[in-house]
This record gives C-alpha cells, sequence and structure tokens, in this order.
C-alpha cells in the first residue's frame, strides 16, 4: 500500500503501478494542468447501458472551447473533477460502455493507458484498466471501454444511496508509464426520488 502522500514526496514521475498502490481516494491532484505536454483534451464523454442502449448521461465541450481554456489559471480543478447524479438503478446495472472522444497535441502519444479507481469512503469498490494504445499526433480519436461492475450488497448500495457524494474516483492518465493527467469524480445515486 502506499498514500497520497507518499506519492507526493517521492522523486522521480508517478506510474501506474504506483496508483494501483492507493487504498483511498486522493483528496488533491497528483499532477498539475501543466504536466498534459501532449494537448489531450477530452471533448466528448457519454455513459450507456450496454444491456438495453440506454443512454444514460451525456456531455459534450462546445466548439471553440479552447479560447475559454486559455483563462483557466485561477481555477486548477476547472475541467478536472465532474460530479454525477444518478439514481439508485444505476447501482444495479452489471455492465456499462463509456464512449470517450478527446484530441491529441502536436506529439506522438505512446503507451496512453488510464486507470481508474473506484471508492466508497475508503474501501476499494473496483478499479479499472485500460489501454488506449498509441494516438497519431493532431488527432481526433473516439473509443469505448466496457466497465463490467462488480455484485454490491443491499447494505452497500443502502449506504452509497443514503451518503450522496461519498462514492469517488480517481482517474489517471499515463503516457510511456508517466502520469500525464489526472482527473476526479464523485457520485450520488439518489436522482429521482
Amino acid at each position: 500500500p502506499v498514500t497520497e502522500e507518499d506519492l507526493r514526496t517521492q522523486s522521480g514521475h508517478i506510474t501506474p503501478e504506483d496508483v494501483l498502490g492507493l487504498r483511498a481516494a486522493t483528496r488533491g491532484y497528483l499532477c498539475k494542468p501543466e504536466d498534459n505536454i501532449y494537448n489531450i483534451d477530452f471533448i466528448r464523454f457519454k455513459i450507456r447501458d450496454l444491456e438495453t442502449s440506454t443512454i444514460l448521461f451525456e456531455i459534450a465541450k462546445p466548439p471553440h472551447a479552447e479560447e475559454e481554456e486559455e483563462n483557466r489559471d485561477a481555477d486548477t480543478s476547472a475541467g478536472r473533477f465532474v460530479r454525477y447524479q444518478f439514481t439508485p438503478a444505476f447501482l444495479k446495472l452489471r455492465t456499462v460502455g463509456a464512449t470517450v472522444e478527446f484530441t491529441v497535441g502536436n506529439r506522438p502519444l505512446n503507451h496512453f493507458r488510464m486507470i481508474e479507481r473506484h471508492y466508497f469512503r475508503d474501501h476499494l469498490l473496483k478499479s479499472f484498466d485500460f489501454d488506449f494504445g498509441f494516438c497519431i499526433p493532431n488527432s481526433r480519436n473516439t473509443c469505448e471501454h466496457i466497465y463490467e461492475f462488480p455484485q454490491l450488497s443491499e447494505s452497500l448500495v443502502r449506504q452509497m444511496v443514503e451518503c450522496p457524494y461519498e462514492t469517488r474516483s480517481d482517474s489517471f492518465y499515463f503516457a510511456d508509464n508517466r502520469l500525464v493527467m489526472h482527473n476526479k469524480a464523485d457520485y450520488a445515486y439518489n436522482g429521482g426520488q
């Protein structure tokens, strides 16, 4: 096991193995926005139930949002944090597809990988590990990752519904085994109540 503080004080860059040792959601970010030297920009995101093809969530950046990005110096979490609100039925889903569309700047992006860790309070629910592979410079890319959710006990589901935003995730993005982006989210499952 490793702590967020251990990773902040270690010399060298943060690797996938480092974040896989975390036992709790991070409080802060493990890298700065300027560490994204590849100019990776997520421009569209959609979540759907694979069994019914129902779209559960979809968001896209408006065209020409780049100008606004230049003015984000004041808030270092801008664009790196998302708050989701779902109904309790979301916790009953077994398989979800998450389609992400992103652009890459003028550098080749080798071994692009995402590790996403979901926690309720300080309990790890599930860790997902997806390999995007190689992305050519100045490209727009789309891929769908399949999330197979763990079976949750009725007691845990009840707690997650009753305690909105205590379910959290860290999404760590690596290029050549070096952390280049870190996004965070929290979740409520009491929508529609």
